[in-house]
Order: C-alpha cells, then structure tokens, then sequence
C-alpha cells in the first residue's frame, strides 16, 4: 500500500478514534480475493478517483483501522437505504471500487475523515465475516476498451460535452479541465465523469454496475448531455431575469429624468393630458355625488404615484369600473301591448297565465313608469321555457338582456363583489351583468336561483335579499366600487325548478309564477313550431329534404320521451334530423318522410311503454301521482301480506310524512274492516309490507294517503284494482279526502302514462281550470269525499286465482321501472 502517511501514525490516530467502541480486533490474516469492506451512506466511489470519505460509526472505523493495520485496500460499497445505521450485506448494492487508503484526518466538524484513491471494480462473491466489520470475497472486473471507430467517436464527443458544461460552470472549471486533459485511459476518463455527474445516487450506481466500457460511455454521454440542457436553459432563465431587471431600472431611471425635465418646463406631470382624459370622463359620466368622489380621489392618487408601483394597476382597474358603470344611461322603453303579445306568443306557445301577468305588469309600466319593478320568478321543470321568456319579456319592452347563472355560487362575494384589499379583486356578478348590458335598466335574469349553496364564506341568498328587494336595492352597495348603485330600474327575472330551496326570505320578495309541463298536444305543437324547424336548420336540411308526421311526432313523444319539457325531445328530433342528414349527403335519398313506424330505425326501440296494466295485475297494487321538481310523474304502491304478529313493513325510501300517511292508512283500513269485510283477526296472524318502487329514490308528501288505502284494501279484499285509473289525495282518520298541490303536473302525467281515469279529492276541481280543453275533454275525472267513493271507483270486481295464472306479486316485482325524477 503506497500511503503518503506512515501506517503505524495511521492505526495510531484510528485506535483513539474508535477506543470506546472496546471491540476485539480480527487478526487474521486476508485472503487474497477478500476485503474489508466500508459501507457508505450516500456516496459512490468509482474507480480512479479521489474523494474524503467521512465515517464515525463503529463499522467503519473498524474497517477503516484494519484496513490500514494490514496496509490493504479497502471496499468501498453504498447502501440501499441511507437510514440504516448497522448495514447487513443485504443492505449493500453488490458492486463497489477497491480503494487505497491515502490518509485519515479529522474534519473540521471533528468528525474522522478518510481520503481514499478509488482502484478497481469489484462485485462481491460472498461475505465471510460480518463482525465487528465486514469482510468479502470479491471479484475484480477490467474494462475492454474496443478498437472500434464509433468508440472513439463517442470518446471524443464526452470530451466535447464535459468542455461545454465546464463553460457553463466556471467555478469547477479550472480544477476539472486539468484533471480531464491529463487522463488519457479511456476508462479512468468515463468513470471521472460519471463521478463527476450530478445525478441521483442509484444513477451513479447503476453507471458503477454497467461493467461494458462502450455502454457505461453512451450513458455516461446521455446524462451529461442532458445536464448540459438544463444548465444552459437555466443560465437562460438566468440572464432573462438580469435583463428584465436591467430595463426595469433603465425605465426607471428615464422616468425620474422626464420628471426633471418637465419640472424645470414648469410642466409638474409629464401625464397631465392623461388625467385630464379621466377627469373629463368622470364629469361626462355623470355619477352620484359619492361616486364622483371616490373617482376623483383615485385620479388623485395616480397623479401622485409611480408607474412603478404595485399599487398603480390596482387603483387603475378600480377607476376602470367607475367609468365603465352605466351610472346614467338607460334604455328607453318602447311598451306596445300589441306588440308584447305578439312576441310572447310567437316565441312560446301555451303559457296563457304567464302571459297574462307579464302582460299586467307592461300594462301598469306603460301607465306609471316611475312605479317600482316587481321581482318575477318563474318556477317549473326543466324544459318548459322559464329562461327564454325572460329573454321575450326584453325584446317585449325594448330593453337590454343580461342572463347570470346562480348555480353552482356559494360564496356571498360572487353576489357583492371581493373588498379591494384582496389580491385579484372584482365587483360582485350583479354588477358585472350591469356593465355588460351598458345599461341601468336592464332585463337581468338571475337563473337557477334555487341551486344557490351556502357554505363558510357566507350565504348568498342572504346577499341577494338587498338586490332582490324593490325598497333597499335603489342604494345598493357592492363590496369592489364601495359606494352605492341604484338597482331600482332593473327589472330581476328568477328561475327555478323548485321553491323548497329557496329560503322563506327571498322567496317573500319575489312574486312566484308556476309554469307547469306541457301536455302531448301542446308538445307536438311546439315540436312542429319551434323545434323541427330549428333541428332542421341546425343540420343543413329544410322541408324539400325531411317530412315528419303527426303520428311520428306523437310516437316520439310517447315513447321516447316521458318529461314535463321539450328538452329530451329536440334531443330526439336532432337525432332523427341527423339520421336524415346522414342519408341524404350519401345520396341514397332527396327527400325522407319519417312516420310512426319509421321512427325505430332512427331512435331505436322504444325507451318507455305503459306498464300500468302489467303492474296493477294483481290485488294489493295501486296506481297513484307524483310531483317532482321536473314535473309529474305515476307512482305504484305495492302491499303484500304474510304470516306474522301483525307488524307493517314500509320500503321504498319513504320519508316520515309518507309512513305516517301508510300509518293513517292501515288505522283507517282496521277501523272500517266491518264494513270492508274483513276479518279483524287477519290484522293479528298477518304481517303487512307496503313497498314504492323504485327503491333508490327518496319519496315523500301526504298526497299518497288515499293510494296507500286502497292497495290496502285491495290486497286485504283480493280486489284488483283497475288499472285505468289514478289516483291522488290526501286522507283523514274519519276517511275524508283533503286536497293536495300540482294537480296540474300529475294530471299530465297520467295522461302521459295512458292513463284515462284520475280520482281528485273534490276540493281540487278548480285547479282543473289550468288544464288545456283538450286536457280535460280526453280524459274522465272523478273528485271524490271519501276513501268510501275511491274505493268504488277505483276497485275492480273481486277476482279469485289470479295468482296461479300471473305468478305471485314477488315475482311481478322483478320487473320494477325507476320513478324518474
């Protein structure tokens, strides 16, 4: 061992370094082929490099202290896993560099350091001792420098992207560039590079473990050009920032000397005609006196501020918005009463109601149009035009339209605007609709009032109170311009699909108009008016090409459709459209006529059918109406019966209104079971278990009462019930029918479900004035006092063996169809 320090100064400086450890030390003799081995932390030592290599745990002193005892090498190998503090050979990668020991010195932070000279490559056989140190068999490996051309190509070319990084990084330069031009070997040469590399430590491994000399080089070469990359791409970055700084300060600089200039001129801004512009702007503007204040005080602080400033843009957006705001313009108003029918009814067809009060409120506009705006709000399913009429009720009276979506928003700032003091600051969505409309009287729809959310950032229905509100909203205030805004020109417009979640404060502010579904025919009228047309247009067709007929339109409607709107079934048109289309660009057809049996082949088999007859089959089932926040819908009541003690069983996803309803309805069966015929100890030996498909949907309301009752009594009797009928309403103990709401939408929905007959409670005949005629003249009515006459007309005659032909009410629920929401 050719060590630059005496090896007996070596042991002697080691001994006391490691005394406490108190280990005995091996004296045997190594073999050859072994050596002791050092294990690493994080470092990987290649072959014919130098690097000081800090150590203090007991393994390593030992290793270190033998190794120069007995003048040997040492193995230099690095862990897996840096964390672990007593290496197993498990925990160390199996090749590693034979090394000489130069000398050992403590560091300055007094921890014991070794400078070693990295010899050969070695790949361990096997440990034969693993304490106090480790100590290997190894394998030593030789590098084969081919001959080729390539090789040296690839050579040459490594030597060419270390001088490029070494331009890149002066520091290292000098010291590198000397040892790189002094080695000569080729493999001394690749493996000082990958030393040298920057990289991860298990990439440093896996290039000490490439045992072929011209694939270590091609790695080697991809790593360090890479490198190369990204130290030019930073020195870019770098130089980018330098000069943005440098123009920044030259811009500075002329700055303060134009300010010199136009100082010693007598000029005390070189700006003046700028702020003059905005002073000229605020006076042209014509705004409150508090906003003309606050706008003056901002063109005062730009006057006294530097472009440079952070503050500079912030005050410039906010002056921006002042000016922007339509403080004193408005659109004036053309009412023609004639004219407002006339779009109404051209671009909707129905509605009679909400025409009528949109016309009231143009009539008393027309009259007094200083009166306050009363705040409309349109409540009805998806589809049925509640958006487009806000749109009419603008053209109607020749004013600016401004729609915001309110779904989604639960953050009170979206309604009244972020303070200036936040970074990114804005004015809330009602003033942002107000300057896009450029007027302070627009039409501003608010849509989807009720998916408003309220959360930790506040509720923004609580904000829309002062907006919403015809006696506060003349001085709204928003948090991003800080002065006030009269709202009490504009006319607010709501939608919704449902009241309930709207809370009882905003909903008392707004004057609520229900537009209920369409029934068929007037779906078939739109379709022929409004969405044939528009389909048609929308894929390049017209009437010469595409012909659809009465029949294939109610076929769409009936059994590809089941919607309180029109939504689904432009959808469907569209498609039929397309399908044309299709044929038509092919030059397989000029003109198609689509009719009921035709319109299969374009839609595919029909996504609904009347299943009240299949489900009302058996006693024990009954056929009652729903409401939902998309309009009306059938909905089956199943009862039946087993052996027990009595108990009743509800499923169905019922709320406690709807149990407390079944609860009624089985007290009110066992207190008439005299006079149904029915034994009271069926109650006693008998469990009931009532069920309302489908059983993933929550359902509840009181209006199910009288459909409860009569499946119970239908399944207690062995009645059927027919299945032509419908029924709705409420029941008392004394069995008296109370009426119930949306008489209108069930109604369509049985019609809509082929349904011909529908039991009301008889205090709900007026609500059958909502109906169309055509309504009212194709489907029979029954209104009803008491379960007694529900009963009578909603019980079949008893049958006997219904179930040995149709199977059993288990089985017929097999075949259960989802209550569409």
């Amino acid at each position: 061992m050719n060590a630059t320090q005496d090896p007996k100064e070596l042991s002697m400086e080691l001994a006391a370094a490691t005394a406490p450890h108190g280990a005995e030390r091996p004296v045997a003799e190594l073999p050859d082929d072994a050596l002791i081995i050092m294990p690493l932390r994080n470092w990987v030592l290649f072959p014919m490099t130098m690097a000081p290599l800090g150590f203090g745990r007991k393994i390593s002193a030992l290793a270190v202290e033998e190794a120069v005892r007995k003048e040997k090498n040492i193995g230099v190998l690095c862990q897996r896993d840096p964390k672990t503090d007593v290496p197993q050979p498990i925990d160390l990668y199996s090749t590693g560099t034979a090394a000489e020991i130069l000398r050992v010195m403590q560091s300055p932070s007094g921890r014991q350091q070794a400078v070693v000279q990295g010899a050969r490559r070695f790949r361990v056989i096997n440990y034969i001792q693993t304490e106090p140190y480790l100590i290997a068999r190894v394998a030593y490996l030789t590098d084969d420098v081919p001959a080729s051309k390539e090789f040296e190509a690839r050579l040459l070319n490594l030597r060419h992207e270390v001088q490029r990084a070494l331009a890149l990084l002066p520091a290292a330069a000098q010291d590198v560039s000397a040892m790189v031009e002094n080695l000569r070997d080729p493999s001394a040469f690749v493996d000082f590079v990958a030393s040298w590399l920057d990289v991860p430590l298990p990439e440093k491994q896996e290039l000490l473990e490439t045992f072929d000399l011209e694939a270590r080089l091609r790695k080697v070469s991809e790593k360090l050009s890479r490198r190369v990359e990204i130290l030019e791409l930073s020195n870019k970055i770098g130089s980018e920032a330098k000069e943005s700084m440098d123009r920044t300060q030259r811009e500075y600089m002329l700055r303060e000397q134009l300010k010199a200039i136009h100082k010693e001129l007598g000029d005390s801004d070189g700006k003046a005609s700028e702020f003059e512009d905005l002073k000229k702007r605020v006076a042209e503007a014509k705004m409150p006196e508090q906003a003309e204040q606050e706008a003056n005080k901002a063109i005062a602080r730009l006057e006294r501020m530097s472009e440079s400033s952070p503050e500079n843009s912030l005050v410039r957006n906010y002056l921006d918005w002042l000016l922007d705001l339509p403080w004193n313009v408005a659109t004036e108003e053309s009412i023609d009463l004639n004219k407002a029918r006339a779009v109404l009814d051209a671009d909707h067809h129905d509605l009679d109601k909400v025409k009528k009060r949109i016309l009231e409120f143009l009539a008393v506009r027309k009259l007094n149009p200083q009166g306050k705006s009363p705040i409309l709000c349109f409540v009805g399913p998806p589809g049925v035009g509640k958006t487009s009429l806000g749109q009419s009720i603008a053209t109607a009276m020749g004013r600016k339209f401004v729609r915001q979506s309110l779904g989604g928003v639960h953050d009170e700032s979206e309604i009244r605007g972020h303070r200036r003091t936040y970074i990114g600051a804005l004015p809330g969505r009602i003033i942002q609709g107000i300057k896009r409309a450029g007027s302070k009287n627009p039409v501003f729809l608010l849509d989807e009032i009720d998916k408003l959310n309220a959360s930790y950032q506040g509720d923004p229905s609580a904000a829309l109170l002062e907006v919403l509100d015809p006696e506060q909203n003349g001085t709204f205030q928003d948090h991003y311009i800080d002065v006030p805004f009269d709202l009490s020109q504009v006319l607010f417009v709501a939608t919704a699909n449902m009241l309930d979640s709207i809370p009882g404060p905003l909903r008392d502010r707004m004057e609520v108009i229900e537009l209920p579904g369409y029934a068929e025919e007037d779906k078939a009228v739109i379709a022929r008016r409004y969405l044939v047309p528009r389909q048609l247009a929308g894929v390049g067709l017209s009437n010469e090409h595409l012909t659809i007929t009465d029949d294939a339109l109610a076929e769409v409607i009936r059994s590809y459709t089941r919607e309180a709107g029109v939504r689904q079934l432009e959808r469907e048109i569209g498609a039929i459209c397309r399908g044309v289309a299709t044929r038509i660009a092919e030059g397989n057809s000029e003109h198609v006529m689509v009719n009921a049996h035709s319109v299969r082949s374009y839609l595919g088999p029909a996504k609904f059918f009347n299943e009240v007859a299949l489900r009302t089959s058996l006693p024990g089932v009954a056929t009652g109406l729903a409401w939902t926040p998309v309009g009306g819908d059938i909905l089956f009541v199943e009862a039946t019966k087993m052996n027990g003690d009595g108990k009743m069983i509800l499923t169905g996803q019922l709320g406690d209104v709807m149990k407390e309803s079944a609860q009624a309805a089985l007290s009110l069966v066992k207190s008439r079971a005299a006079s149904l015929g029915i034994d009271d100890s069926a109650f006693k030996t008998q469990d009931l278990h009532i069920h309302l498909p489908a059983g993933a949907i929550p359902k509840d309301g009181p209006s199910a009462g009288v459909t409860l009752f009569t499946a119970l009594v239908s399944l207690i009797t062995d009645r059927r019930v027919r299945n032509d009928v419908a029924m709705t309403g409420e029941i008392s103990l004394r069995g008296l029918v109370l009426p119930v709401g949306g008489i209108k939408e069930k109604v369509l929905a049985a019609k809509r479900a082929g349904i011909g007959k529908v039991l009301l409670p008889a205090l709900n005949r007026k609500d059958l004035e909502e109906l169309s005629a055509s309504v009212r003249e194709t489907m029979q009515f029954e209104f009803i006092e008491t379960v007694d006459e529900a009963l009578a007309h909603g019980l079949a005659a008893a049958v006997r063996g219904v179930e040995s032909r149709h199977g059993s009410l288990e089985k017929d629920g097999g075949d259960l169809a989802t209550w569409q929401h």
